[in-house]
This record gives structure tokens, sequence and C-alpha cells, in this order.
């Protein structure tokens, strides 16, 4: 658990902060924060866009009486993909990016459902814990049950 907060608030920004500097340096800072600002207004529009069409597609599932799976997983990726564009950064930008065009989306959406589905149906994720305990159950009748006496 440790790891991924590591990557998340300390590998994360200083990987955008060396690609932020690198591209300053290439095309100059004024291009490079009037690039950043723009990607991150087009980012917000097809969020928009794509937040729209993913509530519309979970409505028709909903209408038609089938269990809007597929709509829900593609609905939390625009928003997760909208708020990578909004972040301040090239990178999250481009993963932002890969979030909300239908295409890159669908296979990531596929990826995700395939390891979801491995996880709830086997619990291959989850290392085995001293309690878990395999065997089988049988229902006894009370009225049947011996009793022993012990020796004293």
């Amino acid at each position: 658990m440790l790891l991924p907060l590591v990557l998340l608030f300390i590998a994360v920004p200083i990987a955008e902060l060396a690609v932020i500097i690198q591209v300053g340096q290439a095309i100059g800072v004024w291009w490079t924060i009037g690039l950043l600002l723009a990607d991150s207004i087009l980012g917000a529009m097809l969020m928009r866009a794509q937040g729209r069409a993913a509530w519309r597609r979970f409505n028709e599932a909903v209408q038609a009486g089938r269990v809007p799976a597929r709509e829900v997983l593609d609905g939390a990726l625009v928003i997760f993909g909208g708020a990578l564009l909004l972040t301040p950064g090239f990178l999250t930008d481009i993963l932002g990016l890969i979030l909300l065009i239908p295409p890159s989306r669908a296979l990531v959406r596929r990826i995700l459902a395939r390891r979801l589905t491995l996880r709830v149906v086997t619990g291959a994720s989850r290392p085995p814990r001293a309690s878990d305990v395999e065997g089988t159950a049988v229902d006894v009748d009370p009225d049947r049950i011996e009793h022993r006496r012990e020796a004293p």
C-alpha cells in the first residue's frame, strides 16, 4: 500500500516537473504555460462531451432493463480522465486523453473489467490469511447427537 502512495505523491509530481522543465526549455516558458492551459480547457470540453455520451448510454441501458456495468465503468473512466487532464502536467494529460478517447478507453475498460472479474471471482489479489480455512460443512441434527461422559 505504501508504494502506490509514494508513486502518486512523490514520483509523479517529480516526473511532471521534469517534463514541464524540458518542454519549457525547448519551446519557452510562455508557450509551455499556454499549452498547459489549452490542454486543460480542451480536456474539460472533451470530458463534458464524453461524460454526456456515457450518461446517455447509461440511461439507455437502464431503460432497456439491463445492468449498466459497462456504462458505469465508462463513466468512472471519463471522470478520472477528466481529472487527470485538469491536473497540470503533460504526463497526466496523456493518461487523461487515453481515458477520454473512446477507442483507448474501451481497451482500458476491457483490461479493468478482466482484472476486476478475476479479483471478485477468485480473490486472486487477496493474500491468504491465517484465518482462512478450506473445508466442508455438514448440517447436524441436534436430536441425534450422542453425549459422551468423560471419565473422572
